[in-house]
């Protein structure tokens, strides 16, 4: 009997169509650089050690990129719209922001780009390293900045 019920099931198995199983999705470009980064305003320290994680310069997610900012507190956050593949690097396009109602007026906060030309909603990333990297040509940012690693 259980021979019986061993070659049926066998049949069937054969018979039927193959399962397809889900194949894993490749990540999206810049996830190499995810996480936290120290440096850039000022060449980068302590970034081996748990204080690094306290306050980085920058943070890379899948949907943001958040910067430290020299006149205020709070990180100034950038939602992506497009990250393209570059030689040696990426560069991130980001949502056109709205300017902000104030005293003055609307106006754009004068940190909420990276330096970087004409354009505050675009960032050219130069990997220079496993675990360091440049904003090339942005004036906020002359120094490398190093990943946060957990010593």
């Amino acid at each position: 009997m259980r021979r019986r019920a061993l070659l049926i099931t066998t049949a069937a198995a054969l018979a039927a169509p193959a399962i397809l199983r889900a194949q894993p999705r490749p990540g999206p470009p810049h996830e190499w650089v995810f996480g936290a980064w120290t440096g850039g305003q000022y060449p980068p320290n302590d970034w081996d050690s748990p204080a690094c994680f306290g306050s980085p310069t920058v943070i890379f997610t899948r949907d943001l990129v958040l910067r430290a900012s020299a006149l205020d507190t709070a990180y100034r956050q950038r939602t992506i719209e497009t990250v393209a593949l570059q030689p040696n690097g990426l560069e991130f396009r980001f949502v056109p922001m709205a300017p902000l109602a104030g005293p003055l007026g609307a106006r754009m906060p004068p940190d909420i780009g990276f330096g970087c030309g004409d354009n505050p909603n675009m960032l050219r990333v130069e990997r220079r390293g496993p675990d360091e990297i440049a904003f090339p040509g942005c004036n906020e940012f002359p120094s490398a900045l190093r990943r946060c690693v957990r010593s």
